[in-house]
């Protein structure tokens, strides 16, 4: 079984995380998964954009604590498990393919950072969305530490991270993170509207404009990745970390 699913509605490739009874928590695998469902559609000359979701109550509650055993039990597998996750970025922003966000309850550490990197997002008014990595005496990934700077400037990038204060979906919205804010039952809909919509403009001039507007960033996007990737890791073999993250669960 996947924990992921993938299925097609003519020129939208929909993916969506499937691991319900843990909130679509990270795990080695199922980034592993979300990997292989974002190569399939990436590489289908008949997908034009990809809606990114999570089944259940969360989009994503970030990474699995009750895995962290088994992510650090040897240098290999820490490795493993943080470059899955920073693959995940590569995928979503340096692809041709414009992606749509259709995110609903919770956003945490590495779901929130996947969410940043879609191009369009639609978010649940449910949404609670945080980066609890500081307090797990860990480290963020996702190329935030590149892409939130940008976005909403350093000090107010610096409170998100360090602070890890809760988000709302309209507290994003009116930072622009979050194009646009509805109903939780609505989220999956509202992204497929949206999705149809930019499906039906020039797949050509889509798909070179997803390029060139990655593009002018991609090189100190690449760079921010792997120094995150490095010091995650190293995060990861600390022992802080290990009684932290055993002491931080998600709740609501």
């Amino acid at each position: 079984m996947s924990f992921v699913d993938y299925d097609k509605r003519d020129a939208i490739g929909c993916v969506t995380l499937n691991r319900p009874e843990r909130l679509n928590a990270i795990s080695t695998r199922l980034a592993g998964d979300l990997h292989e469902a974002l190569f399939q559609a990436t590489n289908d000359p008949d997908i034009r954009v990809i809606v990114l979701g999570g089944n259940g109550r969360a989009f994503c509650a970030g990474d699995d604590l009750k895995e962290f055993g088994l992510q650090t039990a040897d240098d290999a597998a820490t490795v493993r498990h943080i470059q899955a996750i920073q693959r995940i970025t590569r995928d979503l922003m340096f692809c041709d393919k414009l992606v749509v966000g259709a995110v609903h309850g919770f956003a945490v550490g590495g779901g929130f950072e996947w969410m940043l990197n879609c191009d369009l997002v639609v978010a649940s008014d449910d949404l609670v969305a945080f980066f609890p990595e500081l307090e797990w005496g860990q480290f963020p990934t996702g190329g935030v530490t590149h892409l939130l700077p940008q976005a909403l400037g350093h000090q107010l990038a610096t409170e998100f991270l360090v602070l890890g204060d809760r988000q709302s979906a309209a507290a994003l919205h009116a930072r622009g993170l979050v194009n646009w804010v509805v109903e939780p039952g609505a989220v999956r809909s509202k992204a497929l509207e949206i999705a149809a919509k930019a499906a039906a403009k020039s797949p050509f001039s889509l798909s070179r404009l997803k390029r060139l507007m990655t593009r002018g960033i991609s090189p100190d996007l690449g760079r921010a990745l792997d120094l995150e990737e490095e010091v995650t890791i190293e995060s990861f073999k600390t022992t802080e970390a290990r009684l932290r993250s055993a002491n931080f669960p998600v709740k609501g």
